[in-house]
C-alpha cells in the first residue's frame, strides 16, 4: 500500500467487520427474538392443582404463598405409569423472593423450585432435581400451573 492511499474496499470491509466483532463483545446490544426478563409480581396464592391428563401424566399439587412468601408447598407429579417426583416444603428453604420465587434444597444439592407469575398462570418449576424422582422421567417431569385467582390448575392450552 503507497502512503497516502485508502486501503481496498475489502481491506476496508474486513477492518471493520473485526472492530465491530471486538466492540460486540463489549458494549451490550439490544437483543432481538430473545427471552425477556419476568416482571416482577407480587404473588398470592392458595393453589390446589388435581389432574391426570390424556398421556396418564398426574399432578397432585398444593402451593400456598402470601406476599411472595412461601407457607406451604405440597407437590407430586407423575410420569404416566413409569414413575413420580416428590417435593415438600420442609426440604427447602426460601431463598429469593423478587422477582420471581426461588427455594433450594435443604441437602446441599443444587435442586431449586422456581415460582413466577405471569398475566395468565403462575408456574412452579424445578432444576436439577433428578434424586427426588424415579430415574429415567426427570426430562419429562412438567411444571405445574396455577390460575392465578382462583389457584386451580391452569389451562395447558
Amino acid at each position: 500500500m503507497k502512503a497516502g492511499r485508502w486501503p481496498s474496499r475489502t481491506a476496508l470491509a474486513a477492518l471493520l467487520a473485526l472492530l465491530a466483532a471486538l466492540l460486540g463483545g463489549c458494549i451490550p446490544l439490544p437483543r432481538i427474538g430473545g427471552p425477556t426478563p419476568i416482571a416482577y409480581r407480587t404473588i398470592d396464592l392458595a393453589g390446589d392443582c388435581r389432574r391426570t391428563e390424556e398421556d396418564g401424566f398426574r399432578e397432585d399439587a398444593q402451593l400456598r404463598v402470601v406476599n411472595n412468601n412461601v407457607q406451604q408447598l405440597s407437590w407430586k407429579l407423575w410420569v404416566g405409569k413409569r414413575g413420580s417426583c416428590s417435593f415438600n416444603l420442609a426440604d427447602f428453604h426460601q431463598v429469593k423472593s423478587r422477582p420471581s420465587i426461588a427455594l433450594r434444597a435443604n441437602d446441599g444439592s443444587a435442586c431449586e423450585l422456581m415460582i413466577w407469575q405471569d398475566p395468565r398462570r403462575v408456574t412452579l418449576a424445578h432444576a436439577n432435581c433428578q434424586q427426588r424422582c424415579t430415574p429415567g422421567i426427570y426430562e419429562e417431569a412438567w411444571p405445574v400451573l396455577f390460575e392465578p385467582g382462583g389457584g386451580g390448575c391452569a389451562q395447558t392450552r
